[in-house]
């Protein structure tokens, strides 16, 4: 059987609650939902004409904070919401130390359900993704639709830039890491990881640069942090090696919502060659490609990627008949068209995630 066990676990309870509250964008606001041996922090985007929900899954290392920039975009569109998943941003560890990609789904679905928010407009980034897809293939009835951010879906082989995300599944690897870079400034720390993640890390401004540095020191501190990273790590390499029904792109097979894909032509994370696999493999796709956007384009090119989702609605209701307001380009419904136009500033870019 997959596990997410690490030899360097040293595993909070629940009720181990991160000593800060999160920082939160023009209009957002938080609650802490407390559900049995789990404990999740939501972030609701600006008010809005209240319409359909829609929920947001960050990805590996990120937040909700992940997603400020795209519900600020979607005000109005949706009622979004993000969480932080157990163990990141300010959700403490579960109870049970699960953090597989079916454990992190099944988070989700406990939210959703004891919220009885659904069906949500899923949507989810790299890990998130896997997640999201997860969810979407088991609990239809949960999803409206499925909005996928280079979603962490089996890449053989991957991206040689991908390698060393993986290599933190292995027991050790991480102090080496820490070690062999115990003079990088926290600052020096977060360049690389907005150079990882971003297509062109340079339209991250000084603040939002010191911002993200000082939430990178705050996770770091964290006594759970590295443990909540090596499992999580752990459970993606697991996924990607599950055969049969729970093999994910036979999940993604099973979907039944209709989905929109966004991949970045300058992802070091999640290659976009896998686009066209994945347009194959769900049974109701339509592709955006933004060929300057990184790992999140979520947070590079929100613009874009609010557009294409409000085309996705736009497209679902003509096929019923509705009247719609006039939407953009960036998708059809055939399945692929380039994104293109002026770059969009990030409103956040603390803990970016993979």
């Amino acid at each position: 059987m997959p596990t997410t066990d690490s030899p360097l676990a040293a595993v909070a309870t629940a009720s181990t609650v991160p000593p800060a509250g999160p920082v939160l964008a023009a209009g957002e606001s938080s609650r802490t939902v407390d559900l049995p041996g789990l404990g999740l922090l939501v972030r609701s985007g600006p008010d809005g004409p209240r319409s359909e929900p829609a929920l947001c899954v960050h990805g590996l290392g990120g937040s909700s904070q992940n997603w400020s920039a795209l519900m600020a975009r979607l005000a109005g569109t949706v009622a979004a919401e993000a969480l932080d998943l157990p163990g990141f941003g300010h959700s403490p560890p579960p109870d049970d130390g699960n953090y597989s990609i079916a454990g992190h789904a099944r988070a989700v679905v406990r939210l959703l359900e004891a919220e009885r928010r659904g069906p949500v407009h899923l949507f989810g980034n790299s890990m998130g993704g896997a997640v999201a897809v997860k969810v979407a293939a088991a609990r239809p009835d949960l999803v409206r639709t499925l909005t996928l951010v280079s979603p962490a879906l089996p890449e053989v082989p991957p991206q040689l830039t991908a390698w060393p995300t993986g290599l933190a599944s292995v027991p050790g690897l991480p102090r080496l890491y820490m070690r062999a870079t115990r003079r990088w400034s926290i600052e020096q720390r977060t360049a690389a990881l907005l150079a990882l993640c971003y297509g062109d890390p340079g339209i991250v401004d000084a603040r939002t640069r010191a911002e993200a540095a000082a939430e990178y020191q705050r996770r770091l501190e964290l006594p759970y942090f590295w443990d909540v990273m090596i499992r999580s790590t752990r459970g993606i390499v697991n996924a990607y090696t599950l055969g049969g029904q729970h093999a994910l792109w036979r999940q993604a097979e099973r979907v039944l919502a209709p989905t929109l894909l966004v991949y970045g032509g300058r992802d070091q994370l999640v290659s976009v060659k896998t686009a066209r696999r994945a347009c194959r493999a769900f049974r109701d796709a339509r592709l955006l490609t933004i060929p300057e956007s990184g790992h999140v384009a979520m947070m590079e090119h929100p613009e874009l990627v609010a557009r294409g989702f409000r085309d996705l609605l736009d497209e679902i209701a003509h096929r019923r008949g509705e009247d719609t307001a006039p939407g953009g380009t960036a998708t059809d419904g055939t399945g692929s068209v380039a994104g293109t136009g002026a770059q969009d500033s990030p409103t956040s870019t603390a803990a970016t995630g993979s």
